[in-house]
């Protein structure tokens, strides 16, 4: 785990959702896509992230029937479009020692909320699953039409959130997304093990509450 922060001054913690509060279900969805058509794994895993962004899906500038076009014809993948999209959803499985962190954080008066490049995807997993309610924000790039890959999105959340950098806390497991936060000010831990960042959090746990 990789983490610049001050507890003392933290009174919000942001989580991204694949690969910290779910299994990465993106990547290892494009992964089995590519088993499935009989193509290098890691050159659809390339494709689709890069897709993804060059598109404009990420950021809404473009439908999800744009991004499975493009990923079609670039990475060659075989297989109708229902079937392999599930191969993506169907692993972006919940974390459940995360959820419970972020519930025992929001008891103790820390603001919690999801920051996350997503698509129309993250709507329908919490249509599945319901676990939007147990967030103060949630911050998705398809919504708000930027993404992690550019620098002053993280300057527009933290207006949104009317915080300092300082007071903010982000936990990602993209190295480059880590770094972008950080040269914007923010805290900010990469998520490389999971008991390992749970065991960080409980350092704000233990705080007296920020919100008196």
């Amino acid at each position: 785990m990789e983490s610049d922060r001050d507890h003392r001054a933290i009174d919000t913690v942001l989580f991204d959702f694949g690969g910290v509060l779910a299994e990465e279900g993106f990547r290892d969805g494009l992964a089995a896509i590519g088993r499935l058509s009989g193509r290098p794994e890691e050159e659809v895993v390339r494709m689709g992230h890069e897709l993804v962004v060059s598109t404009g899906y990420v950021t809404g500038r473009a439908g999800e029937k744009r991004w499975w076009e493009s990923l079609r014809a670039e990475a060659k993948i075989r297989g109708p479009v229902e079937s392999l999209r599930n191969e993506i959803l169907d692993r972006f499985r919940l974390r459940p020692r995360m959820l419970g962190c972020v519930r025992t954080l929001r008891s103790g008066g820390i603001t919690v909320g999801i920051l996350s490049d997503q698509t129309n995807w993250l709507d329908e997993l919490d249509g599945l699953h319901g676990f939007y309610g147990q967030f103060d924000y949630v911050f998705n790039s398809y919504h708000m039409g930027k993404s992690k890959h550019d620098p002053t999105h993280f300057d527009n959340v933290l207006r949104l959130l009317n915080r300092r950098g300082s007071e903010v806390l982000f936990i990602d497991d993209t190295a480059g997304h880590v770094e972008r936060a950080r040269e914007r000010g923010w805290a900010a831990m990469r998520f490389l093990d999971e008991a390992d960042v749970l065991r960080t959090l409980s350092d704000l746990c233990e705080r007296p509450s920020p919100r008196v």
